[in-house]
């Protein structure tokens, strides 16, 4: 099956409101096997509607239109699938009595105005909404089914779930698409490409085809597997043996094969090896604490960090000394190395972490320009020390720099 999913609403076409509803809906189609081909927002105009739902008619076997369901005069998602489909709209009446039933249980006269959400077109079904005032509708038109559901969330969720479970599923004789995502850091996104393309290049003409997708996010790399199968156990074989083949290639690059964000996989590992860590900071400024804490459970093997961003705080803080300071500069590896062993000794940790960099906009000299960052880490006697040169605006820099201090962590980690 392929799909279509019209987002209705002129303010996500602003700065201010995104789309979130496809994202879920996509997933949930994704499941049963169908491909989303498209997604199209449309602002608040009956007409430009009307002409994207009949476009999508000629080719897509579901369409899936969340939002523009309300009472208010630029709700029109009814009025322009109405209009394409050529039905009429009448008011049914059992659907207004519901919704003014749910204004009297809170003690409320209903509008009006509601009595718009009860306008149905000719030959729909309605699906009910028991978290909101709009009723979801269900239509058919010759291949196609056409789903219209709120736009809120928290009504359009548990209503597409149900659409998904007794209306679509059956049209898919359990067939899906079945995901996986390799994460990978340490790497380009070329590089990446050019050791994974041979392996995953002839998987799309196999007999449970692979498609593969390579992305480039902020400090990784994804590799995004997706296998048509006809059922799960089908679709996970072939996904197993495909993330095998490129985690072989790609080596200790890989730290994740089930979606685990870096800390996560780094905080799986310490507690395995029953090991603690404290970090101290300077240009990342706690980031690497608050990803390092965002884990459940980080308090069994998280026991300090510290900011130190002025010299004075590096020198009585951690013990940096003055003269190291002076001779090497703030950043550099030798500081960022006495930042490491200053922490792990006062925290009695068992891996000290140091970082020390220019984040910028400003602060960069020709010898070290904007987005050089010195880090450590030390566990018992093994130490690595590390200059980085990472290129993008302030945040992305500390980013950058806590993603590689996670994994250098975890390449310790791994071999000892």
């Amino acid at each position: 099956m392929t799909a279509c999913i019209i987002a209705v609403g002129s303010e996500m076409l602003t700065p201010f409101r995104v789309d979130t509803d496809s994202l879920f809906v996509t997933e949930h189609l994704n499941t049963i096997g169908c491909d989303v081909r498209m997604k199209v927002v449309v602002g608040d105009d009956v007409g430009e509607l009307a002409a994207v739902v009949q476009s999508a008619l000629e080719w897509a076997d579901v369409i899936v239109l969340t939002g523009g369901l309300g009472p208010t005069e630029d709700d029109i998602t009814r009025d322009g699938v109405a209009q394409v489909l050529r039905r009429s709209l009448s008011e049914n009446e059992e659907v207004v009595d519901r919704i003014r039933q749910r204004f009297a249980r809170r003690g409320l006269a209903m509008p009006d105005i509601n009595r718009r959400q009860g306008m149905v077109p000719e030959g729909a079904t309605i699906l009910e909404n028991p978290n909101g005032t709009a009723p979801g509708l269900w239509l058919e038109q010759g291949r196609t089914a056409i789903v219209l559901l709120p736009g809120p969330p928290r009504e359009m969720k548990p209503m597409f779930e149900a659409v998904v479970r007794d209306r679509l599923t059956p049209r898919s004789n359990g067939a899906g698409l079945f995901r996986r995502v390799l994460k990978i850091t340490g790497r380009t996104e070329s590089d990446v490409d050019a050791t994974a393309q041979p392996i995953y290049g002839p998987w799309a003409t196999q007999a449970v085809p692979i498609s593969t997708t390579i992305l480039a996010v902020l400090g990784q790399i994804e590799l995004h597997l997706t296998a048509k199968a006809p059922d799960r156990t089908i679709g996970d074989r072939a996904l197993d043996s495909a993330v095998g083949a490129l985690g072989t290639a790609l080596g200790d690059s890989v730290y994740s094969v089930d979606g685990s964000s870096l800390e996560a996989v780094v905080g799986r590992m310490l507690k395995e090896r029953r090991l603690t860590i404290a970090p101290a900071e300077s240009c990342t400024g706690g980031l690497l604490s608050s990803r390092l804490t965002d884990v459940p459970g980080s308090s069994d093997y998280v026991l300090s960090g510290v900011v130190c961003y002025s010299n004075r705080s590096k020198v009585e803080w951690l013990g940096v000394p003055e003269a190291l300071i002076a001779e090497h500069g703030a950043v550099g590896e030798p500081v960022a190395r006495a930042m490491a062993a200053g922490i792990r000794e006062r925290a009695h940790a068992g891996i000290g972490i140091g970082i020390t960099g220019i984040a910028g906009p400003t602060g960069g000299t020709p010898e070290k320009p904007v987005g050089t960052v010195a880090i450590a880490v030390l566990c018992g006697n093994v130490e690595k020390v590390r200059t980085f040169q990472f290129f993008g605006g302030r945040e992305l820099v500390k980013f950058q720099a806590s993603q590689a201090a996670l994994n250098m962590v975890r390449l310790m980690l791994l071999s000892s």
